[in-house]
């Protein structure tokens, strides 16, 4: 029963998070290619990694990461406003690397289909 309602949560705050970055947050520094993959909620609900996933080099990929993390008291609390919840998570932003572990096996099938060939 717990872990659904984590679950839910963390779908909820996925989804409030992507919006308040992309329509809340004016930073110059923060790409446009951004996304919002995931988030975990501790069992407490007091903590909230979110992962991102942007596209670009990977110092691009840093610096958005440091922005994100700068404003992140701002998107806690335009998020806040959107969630009703006891306690707004304080939330700690983290790179999805998924994404480009994903292309880089696909690569090494492409190449490995080539050489069959």
């Amino acid at each position: 029963m717990k872990k659904r309602r984590t679950d839910r949560l963390n779908s909820l705050l996925k989804e409030v998070i992507s919006e308040v970055i992309k329509r809340n947050v004016k930073n110059r520094n923060i790409s446009e290619l951004i996304t919002v993959t995931k988030v975990e909620i501790t069992k407490d609900l007091h903590f909230a990694k979110v992962f991102i996933s942007v596209i670009g080099t990977k110092e691009e990929k840093e610096k958005n990461i440091k922005e994100l993390t700068k404003a992140s008291g701002f998107i806690s609390s335009q998020a806040a406003k959107k969630v009703t919840m006891r306690y707004f998570p304080s939330l700690t932003f983290k790179l999805d690397e998924s994404i480009d572990k994903f292309m880089q096996i696909e690569k090494v099938l492409q190449d490995i289909k080539k050489n069959e060939k």
